[in-house]
């Protein structure tokens, strides 16, 4: 812990009169640290993989998402390429340094200019994978690293993302035990980004605009043995 955060901590336990926490109260707070728990699964998110990958397209929809099927990771670079040209956006596309994506069969459409790494002010679509998809709110959840930086969810003014079927869950509860059981106990990556639909705000005079904090657009290409148009 560097000293910066501990002395934050510390002044935040001398506000909460706990300078020194009891050696019973510790081990519950380890205990519960160690095991911990899970939410309510709303019922509406308690489905099988078929209604809940059904259910997460709908509500991603709903919140002004556009959604693409697609039946196997080979067709995903001709998926790309059909959404871009009938959106009349340009062919060039900014990945994430994401091994997934880089193995992906990019020379079946070789008019895709492609480049990979962090997002630039000038980047006008992005490519990023996604850790997993909420069914409930048709919610995308993104995390940072190395392979998945940050700014490509923001900058670009078209995000698109790839999801693979099995990673979509129910419920927000089931994101939380997947990110422990994938970076171990203690570990989280910095960045979890929540994202339902593109960036819109209403908070000027209460008239929507697109793109006020980020993507204008979001395009998902869902990876699925049960592909629909």
């Amino acid at each position: 812990m560097s000293a910066a955060r501990r002395q934050i901590l510390d002044a935040v336990r001398r506000a909460l009169g706990r300078d020194a926490v009891p050696a019973e109260a510790r081990a519950r707070i380890e205990a519960r640290l160690a095991r911990p728990g899970s939410g309510p699964i709303p019922a509406r998110a308690r489905l099988g993989h078929a209604a809940r990958v059904d259910l997460f397209v709908a509500m991603a929809e709903e919140a002004a998402a556009t959604v693409a099927r697609v039946a196997a990771p080979e067709a995903v670079p001709a998926a790309v390429a059909d959404y871009l040209a009938a959106e009349n956006l340009p062919a060039r596309l900014r990945l994430a340094p994401d091994a997934g994506l880089a193995a992906l069969p990019w020379a079946d459409r070789p008019l895709l200019e492609l480049s990979a790494g962090v997002g630039r002010a000038d980047d006008a679509v992005s490519l990023t994978p996604a850790f997993a998809g909420v069914a409930e709110t048709g919610t995308l959840v993104l995390v940072s690293g190395p392979d998945s930086p940050t700014t490509l969810n923001l900058l670009p003014d078209m995000h698109i993302v790839l999801l693979e079927a099995g990673r979509v869950v129910g419920a927000y509860e089931e994101v939380w035990s997947r990110l422990r059981a994938q970076y171990g106990a203690g570990h989280m990556p910095r960045t979890v980004n929540l994202i339902t639909g593109p960036s819109r705000s209403a908070d000027i005079e209460q008239t929507l605009q697109m793109g006020a904090h980020g993507p204008r657009r979001l395009h998902i290409i869902l990876v699925d043995d049960q592909a629909q148009g």
